[in-house]
């Protein structure tokens, strides 16, 4: 969406306050203490009704996953065993075509969310055999593509909780620990914006006042490339709420996926930043 200068300076000003927020309360970002990153974000949340990124419509009205069969279920078997890994983010991050020092760079993980400033927590999917690297889907790229960054260095921390949205079905399911936990219909992309299949994790955590998006939306690390004509908002994915509770469970939005208030209240308290969320059709 257009800003005037005053709104950019308003938005980098909440920015700027969240990260004193965070510094003032824990000094450096701590994983097991995602209680306290959300102190941080309550200095973004205030202003964040004024910024409007994620790709949803308002009330007016596939590429394969890169991850075979057998991959996905051994990632479920470890999910259920061990969790998943998550690290923190403290600057942008090398990414390499290989696990080996000198492979090419084919891009970064950002150090922070794309539109909001929140500090990143990625999902690494896969950790290389001697331990040193870590595999995991680049944020905000499109193509979508995989890479490989350093973790010595990194907080580390485990979640043991992972989405799916199913395109075909307009529904959102929670797993924990290997058992699922609830499912959910969903809005998702409209036939000329779909919704992009992908592994993503959620990047924010940020209340709102009402309108498009309801009263909360959860960023995720994906953006739509395929946004509908005349779009001015921004591209990034996310799931959050609606004021137009008739579509959800349709294909209605511009990439995004809507769900009602009663299913926020239950992913709020699942859905930490790194949170996996897989979409499939």
């Amino acid at each position: 969406m257009a800003r005037d200068d005053r709104s950019r300076t308003t938005f980098l000003a909440v920015v700027v306050a969240g990260v004193l927020t965070l510094a003032a309360t824990a000094g450096l970002v701590s994983l097991p203490g995602h209680a306290r990153t959300d102190v941080a974000h309550a200095a973004i949340i205030r202003d964040a009704s004024a910024v409007r990124p994620f790709t949803s419509h308002g009330p007016r009205a596939r590429p394969r996953s890169s991850a075979g069969p057998s991959r996905k279920k051994d990632r479920a078997t470890a999910a259920a065993s061990a969790g998943h890994l998550l690290v923190a983010v403290p600057r942008d991050l090398t990414a390499r075509a290989r696990p080996e020092a000198d492979a090419a760079v084919v891009g970064r993980v950002p150090a922070s969310s794309k539109y909001y400033g929140v500090p990143t927590t990625a999902w690494i999917e896969e950790i290389s055999d001697n331990g040193r690297w870590g595999h995991v889907e680049l944020p905000y790229v499109w193509p979508r593509r995989e890479a490989w960054v350093l973790l010595p260095g990194l907080r580390r921390d485990r979640t043991f909780v992972e989405v799916h949205v199913d395109l075909s079905e307009h529904r959102l399911t929670v797993d924990k620990r290997g058992r699922f936990l609830f499912g959910a219909r969903t809005a998702t992309g409209a036939s000329a914006s779909p919704t992009p299949v992908g592994e993503y994790f959620v990047t924010d955590r940020i209340g709102f006042s009402g309108g498009p998006l309801g009263t909360f939306a959860f960023g995720i690390s994906g953006i739509q490339p395929h946004l509908p004509a005349g779009w001015s908002g921004g591209d990034q994915l996310a799931i959050h709420g609606t004021n137009d509770p008739s579509s959800i469970g349709t294909s209605a939005s511009a990439g995004c996926m809507r769900v009602s208030e009663r299913t926020l209240d239950r992913l709020k308290p699942l859905l930490r930043l790194g949170t996996p969320v897989i979409v499939e059709r």
